[in-house]
C-alpha cells in the first residue's frame, strides 16, 4: 500500500501540539510548583495550554499500531515481526539515552523515566508477538483494555504481594529508587505499558480502514469520531465510571466545563481515551481536505516523527539553559540532578504564559528546514538505519 498522507498530516499536527506542552514544561515560570489542570490555582489559558497536548500521545501510539498494519500489507510476517522487535528494543534504549539526557541533561541519570517512546517500544515488541492472530481479535483486545482497565486496580490477582506489586507496576503509574541509595536515582513509570498497549492495538485493527476507498473511508472516520465523542459526553454526564477524577460544579461555567473536560492521562482512563481518539478520527477524516499550506506544513514534522521528537527536546532543553543564564543565573546554581531540568525550586525563574507561545513557535519554526532535509534524505536513501530514526 502506498504511504497514507492523512496518517503525515495527522502525526504532524500533534507533534507541533506537543512542543508547546513540552516548553511550557521547561520554561513556564510556575511549571515546577503548579499544576495546570488543578482547578484551584489554575487559569482557562493555561489549562488549555496542557488539556489540547493530551491529544498527542494516543494519536502517536494508535498511529504505530496502524502503520505497522500498513507495513504488514508490504512485508512478510516474519520480516515485520523481525523489525518490529529491533525497532522496540531500539525505542527502550533510546528512551534511556539520548532521550531521557536531552530531557534532564543529567550526566548521572538520576531520574530515568519510562514515557512514550519506551511505551511505543514495548508495544511494538509485544504486537510482534502477536502478528498472527488476526487483526479484529487483536482490536476486540485493545478494545476491552481500554474500556474495562479502569477495573484493573480493584481486582486482586494473586495473594502474593511481590506479584501484584509486579503486575501493578505495567497498569499504574509509579516512581521507585533504583542502584546505590546514596545516589538517589529514581525509575518513574509514567506511562505503564498495558493501557497504551490497548490504543496500539485498536490503532494495528483500525489499519484495515486504510483500505477503503478515500470517501468511505472519511464517512466511517466522522461516524467512529463522533460516536467517541457522543460516548464520552454520555459516560463523563453520568460521573459513574471510566475516569477516577468525577467532574463537579465549579466557581463559575467556564470552570465547570473545565472540570468535565479535565480527565486522567497517567494512566489514560477510559473517558481520555474516547476524548482523544474521538479527535483524532475527525483529524484523520478532514485532514487531505485541510489547506494546502496546512497539508505541506504537517507534512515535513509528520514524515519525520522520532527525528523531531527528539531534536526538538535538545533545542528547548538548550534555549532553557539561554533563558536562565539571561535571566541572571549563574552555571553553580543550575540543578541537573533533580529532575527540574537544571532550574531551582528554590528561585523563580521562566518565562510567563504568553512568552511560552512565543518560544513554542519559534522551536517549531527552526525545526522545519532540519526535518524537510531529513526527510528528503530519508526518501533518498536506503541505508538500514534510516529505518530506525
Amino acid at each position: 500500500m502506498k504511504r497514507q498522507p492523512s496518517i503525515d498530516i495527522v502525526r504532524g499536527i500533534v507533534m507541533i501540539i506537543m512542543a508547546l506542552d513540552h516548553v511550557r514544561d521547561l520554561m513556564h515560570i510556575n511549571s515546577l510548583a503548579q499544576s495546570p489542570t488543578d482547578l484551584s490555582t489554575t487559569t482557562p489559558w493555561l489549562f488549555f495550554t496542557r488539556w489540547i497536548t493530551y491529544l498527542c500521545a494516543p494519536t502517536f501510539v494508535f498511529l504505530a499500531g496502524t502503520s505497522v498494519y500498513l507495513s504488514l500489507q508490504k512485508n512478510s510476517l516474519a520480516e515485520t515481526r523481525t523489525f518490529l522487535f529491533k525497532r522496540g528494543f531500539w525505542l527502550l534504549l533510546l528512551e534511556f539515552t539520548i532521550f531521557n539526557f536531552g530531557l534532564y541533561f543529567d550526566i548521572g541519570f538520576h531520574t530515568l523515566l519510562f514515557e512514550v517512546i519506551a511505551t511505543i517500544g514495548f508495544g511494538f515488541i509485544v504486537l510482534g508477538l502477536l502478528l498472527k492472530i488476526p487483526s479484529r481479535i487483536l482490536g476486540i483486545t485493545g478494545l476491552c483494555i481500554l474500556i474495562f482497565h479502569n477495573l484493573l486496580p480493584f481486582i486482586v490477582v494473586s495473594q502474593n504481594l511481590k506479584l501484584n506489586s509486579v503486575l501493578t507496576s505495567f497498569i499504574s503509574p509509579f516512581g521507585t529508587p533504583f542502584g546505590n541509595p546514596l545516589l538517589g536515582r529514581v525509575f518513574i513509570m509514567a506511562y505503564p505499558p498495558v493501557q497504551w498497549l490497548g490504543i496500539m492495538l485498536v490503532g494495528f485493527a483500525s489499519g484495515k480502514f486504510f483500505e477503503l476507498e478515500a470517501e468511505k473511508r472519511k464517512k466511517l472516520f466522522v461516524k467512529i469520531g463522533y460516536s467517541a465523542l457522543a460516548l464520552f459526553v454520555a459516560i463523563r454526564f453520568l460521573n459513574i465510571y471510566g475516569d477516577p477524577i468525577k467532574w463537579s460544579l465549579q466557581k463559575d461555567p467556564v470552570f465547570t466545563f473545565l472540570s468535565f473536560i479535565n480527565v486522567t492521562k497517567y494512566p489514560p482512563s477510559l473517558l481520555f481515551c474516547l476524548l482523544n481518539l474521538g479527535i483524532m478520527f475527525l483529524l484523520l477524516a478532514f485532514a487531505e481536505q485541510f489547506h494546502n499550506t496546512i497539508k505541506k506544513i504537517t507534512l515535513v514534522y509528520g514524515k519525520v516523527p522520532l527525528f523531531y521528537f527528539i531534536v526538538h527536546f535538545y533545542v528547548i532543553h538548550i534555549l532553557t539553559l539561554v533563558l536562565l543564564f539571561a535571566q541572571g543565573f549563574s552555571w553553580l546554581q543550575f540543578d541537573f540532578v533533580a529532575g527540574t531540568f537544571g532550574r531551582s525550586r528554590n528561585i523563580q525563574s521562566g518565562l510567563p504564559l504568553w512568552g511560552i507561545y512565543f518560544v513554542w513557535i519559534f522551536v517549531v519554526t527552526i525545526l522545519y528546514k532540519p526535518c524537510q532535509w531529513f526527510g528528503k534524505y530519508k526518501a533518498e536513501n536506503k541505508y538500514w538505519w534510516l529505518k530506525y530514526i
